[in-house]
């Protein structure tokens, strides 16, 4: 009979007050997960009614001799909405997870809770890098076209 190495064997054995934070956390990631869901929608919701809104209003383009349609505006916000879903959608599944995790006593549940929590800690971070490097450009570009 084949014996089994120390980590084949692994339980999750951690002390107390660690089990008692991550399970605090994952109510809280829990909740700011849901805030994060429910945000998405209003600005889904948000920008499909700025776009229609803004077509409808007599006068309501004043960008109109420049060729811009509003309706570009509200679709900004539907696709900012759909780059905060990933991080939320993140959140949620380490919650779920850590939460069944820390009820069965499963280091699968584990990995997959903490694997979720670095996706979501890695899209926050590239999305900050990318944010920050436009700001960057963009005060470039403006430093240009002021001595111009």
């Amino acid at each position: 009979m084949e014996e089994k190495s120390a980590f084949e064997t692994f339980e999750l054995n951690l002390p107390p007050a660690i089990l008692g934070f991550l399970k605090e956390t994952s109510t809280w990631t829990y909740f700011l997960s849901i805030l994060g869901f429910i945000g998405i929608g209003l600005m889904i919701l948000g920008g499909l009614f700025f776009s229609l809104m803004m077509n409808m209003m007599p006068g309501g383009n004043p960008y109109a001799g420049l060729g811009v349609d509003m309706s570009y505006f509200g679709l900004i916000y539907v696709v900012i909405a759909l780059f905060y879903f990933f991080p939320v959608l993140y959140l949620f599944n380490f919650s779920r997870k850590m939460k069944g995790a820390l009820r069965s006593n499963n280091n699968d549940e584990l990995t997959a809770a903490f694997s979720n929590l670095k996706s979501h800690y890695k899209f926050v971070g590239i999305f900050t890098i990318v944010i920050m490097s436009l700001y960057v450009l963009i005060l470039v570009f403006a430093m240009i076209a002021g001595t111009l």
